[in-house]
């Protein structure tokens, strides 16, 4: 009985201790693939034989890891490269540019590629919400309503959507 507490302290302890080993081992290993995968698709896409949707790969991947000055790059190579993709391909990438200007603060540049994505695939409402949200920062809340109230359309759903009218409209 004297021990009793004792251990379960310290049986609590070990599983407490065993259960972050395993989150940070699974972190490591996920970083470690990240690392790999970035490493190759850099080595893909050094010369200018890259096609676009390997660039597209390589700045969603740099996306993730916030490296967005580099990702804004490879993305704007993959827009260059990407007339003869088909119109998905081409808003994808367009938005995913969009987003990585709009991480640097460049809401204006992220504005003309968002509507890029967009007449590339006009029932897009990822673009529709990014683009709501870099014309917000650029003071244009009636618009971004609009967009917002657009995207709910196609996705009723969207609690982006959802979230964000409830911000700019809170009495409505």
């Amino acid at each position: 009985m004297d021990f009793a507490l004792p251990q379960a302290y310290l049986l609590g302890l070990i599983v407490l201790l065993g259960v972050v080993a395993v989150v940070v081992g699974r972190q490591v290993l996920r970083v470690r693939k990240q690392e790999g995968q970035l490493a190759s698709l850099e080595r893909r896409c050094q010369d200018s034989t890259a096609d676009a949707a390997s660039l597209y790969e390589l700045g969603s991947v740099q996306l993730d890891k916030r490296l967005f000055a580099q990702a804004a790059s490879s993305l704007k190579r993959a827009a260059k490269l990407s007339a003869s993709e088909p119109a998905e391909a081409r808003a994808l990438i367009q938005n995913a540019l969009g987003f990585a200007l709009a991480a640097q603060q460049n809401h204006k540049d992220a504005v003309r590629h968002y509507r890029l994505a967009l007449k590339a695939r006009g029932d897009y409402p990822v673009a529709l919400n990014n683009l709501a949200y870099s014309l917000e920062k650029q003071q244009k809340g009636d618009e971004a309503v609009e967009l917002y109230q657009r995207s709910l359309e196609l996705e009723p759903g969207n609690r982006t959507a959802t979230k964000r009218l409830k911000l700019l409209r809170p009495n409505g």
